[in-house]
Parts: structure tokens; sequence; C-alpha cells
């Protein structure tokens, strides 16, 4: 079994704000590069509920499904099975919490697990969200802050 990846960063902003942005306003960080159609104009939505989707829309209507909710607690916790560019089967998860510091900064923990519905891809698939996670947060304490 593959350990679960471990990612934690701070924020410049308060646990509700960081949690808004990674939710509600995540067409407005996520990079183009990082979808699946690599599209300009695509747009990347994350639906505020349990059981909502993680889906990006091309500018031709072309839907493409990334994960779904799990929990969905503001400001304190998010996590959603993540399956981008694999079959919903092979799904891994991700659990997001956002801890206060104080009223303007936050740490935000990242868990990233179930590498083993992968089978023989699991070591490549885990680098590959390693590499992918660590580009993604610069772009997120940007558009935060």
């Amino acid at each position: 079994m593959l350990e679960p990846l471990h990612i934690s960063f701070e924020v410049g902003c308060s646990a509700a704000h960081a949690f808004e942005i990674w939710t509600a306003r995540i067409d407005g960080w996520w990079p183009r590069s990082h979808t699946v159609s690599a599209e300009p104009g695509c747009i990347v939505t994350l639906e505020p509920r349990v059981g909502g989707r993680i889906f990006e829309r091309t500018a031709a209507g072309v839907e493409h499904e990334w994960g779904e909710v799990l929990a969905f607690e503001p400001a304190r916790r998010l996590s959603y099975l993540w399956h981008i560019r694999r079959d919903r089967a092979d799904a891994t998860e991700v659990e997001i919490t956002f801890r206060s510091i104080d009223e303007h900064s936050t740490r935000i923990e990242i868990e990233h697990r179930g590498w083993e519905h992968l089978g023989t891809d699991a070591q490549a698939w885990r680098d590959r969200n390693r590499s992918a996670w660590e580009s993604l947060i610069g772009h997120f304490q940007a558009y935060a802050t």
C-alpha cells in the first residue's frame, strides 16, 4: 500500500476566505494547464454540496468529470473523490482541512489517499499528483491573497 500524500502550507487570509476561494472561486485560480482539455475558455466548477460534481466545461459545452464532493464543511473541511483523466472506479480521495492560525492566516492541510485503486499505475500517478499539487499551491496562494 502506498502512503497518502501529505501537503501543508499557509495562506494569508481567513479560513472562511480560503475555503471560499478553493470551492466557489476555483475557476479563478485553477490553471488551464491542469485541466483535461487545457482550453483557455474552459470553466472549472466545484458544486458546493455533498454529492456535488467537480468538472470542467469547454467553450463548446463538452464536460469532463473530475470528481465528486464527499464532505463540504465551510471554513473547515472539504473532501472529494478525484478521478481526473481516469475512470470513476479508479478514484482516489482528497481531504483538505482549513485551520485558522489567526484572523489573517490559515494553514491548509491536504491528504491525498487511495492510490491502491490504481493498481500497477499507482506509484506513477502518486508521483504525478505530488508534482501537480506543488504547482497548484502557488496559484491558490496568489489568488487567495
